[in-house]
């Protein structure tokens, strides 16, 4: 499906303009801020150093308020993971690029009014750096533009 240029514009500068709008948001799980700065601005666009597709890049977008209600509220972490990863850029020198610890917690929620849909928030910490905003993305896969959520009789199986 082909995406109009201007359009795929048009929503990237309202989620910019979202994402600008506050430099940090209070975290009740970490009882403390979750900056937003550009390294997670960029990670909704790109992917180990590629472009994503535009049609991902659009659903990063349109989740990215839900998301920022997410962080807002959250006080039970659902995932957390600890890695050493290579940060910043290779050295002129040898072509070494430096290793830091890097943590990262996952919330997930079920986000949204009208037609909900369960996405996973991803927080994360370069060494001991500030907690900063990394990504958004469903929590599970969405099958014609749709997430399959229950309302009622949720023990009933299909």
């Amino acid at each position: 499906m082909e995406i109009e240029p201007a359009y795929f514009e048009e929503r990237k500068e309202k989620a910019r303009k979202t994402y600008a709008a506050q430099q940090a948001l209070f975290c009740p799980y970490f009882d403390s801020q979750v900056v937003l700065n550009s390294d997670g601005f960029h990670h909704l666009q790109f992917s180990a150093r590629r472009e994503r597709s535009k049609q991902e890049q659009l659903l990063k977008f349109r989740l990215l308020p839900l998301a920022l209600q997410v962080i807002h509220k959250s006080g039970t972490l659902q995932e957390y993971r600890k890695t050493l990863a290579p940060v910043g850029k290779k050295s002129p020198r040898d072509g070494s690029v430096p290793m830091k610890e890097v943590q990262y917690w996952g919330f997930v929620a079920i986000a949204g009014t009208g037609n909900p849909v369960r996405i996973r928030v991803i927080i994360r910490r370069v060494g001991d750096g500030n907690i900063t905003f990394w990504s958004v993305m469903p929590d599970v896969k969405i099958k014609d533009g749709r997430q399959k959520l229950f309302s009622a009789n949720i023990e009933d199986k299909e």
